[in-house]
């Protein structure tokens, strides 16, 4: 069988500068590249610590596919995993991301008292980025 594997996601942002200071800097995602293929297109490349997949953000990137364009901020539900999301919580909001409560999926935010291994699968946050791309982040400690 063929691998396939989910390597680039195209995050539609209206200020490229904004957008790749808010994952390198605040998020803590790795500037692979910016380059400047020509006039009408860029691509900045960003991957978050130890992901084998990346975003991109950028101009023009869609104009020459038969999507069309997204419009920026309209990507919701991209997922990251942490093996503690309490400590990514603090990260994050270190850093100066909006980022929510720890949630335990259908129960609310949960509560500081729970222990750790008892967010496993079911603790999550959630963030959006300066355009309104929405992130939720989710606790797996170890895969089975």
């Amino acid at each position: 069988r063929m691998n396939w594997t989910l390597e680039v996601v195209i995050v539609p942002v209206s200020d490229v500068e904004r957008a790749k200071a808010f994952y390198a800097d605040q998020v803590g995602f790795h500037v692979d590249h910016d380059t400047r293929p020509n006039e009408q297109i860029r691509v900045v490349q960003l991957t978050p610590p130890g992901s084998g997949s990346s975003i991109v953000i950028g101009e023009g990137l869609l104009t020459a596919t038969p999507w069309g364009e997204m419009a920026p901020g309209s990507l919701k539900g991209l997922q990251l995993v942490v093996a503690d999301i309490r400590a990514a919580r603090a990260e994050l909001a270190e850093r100066g991301v909006e980022v929510s409560e720890v949630q335990v999926v259908g129960a609310g935010e949960a509560s500081p008292d729970l222990p750790l291994e008892a967010l496993d699968n079911v603790g999550f946050l959630f963030f959006s980025d300066p355009d309104g791309n929405g992130w939720a982040v989710q606790q797996i400690s170890a895969r089975g």
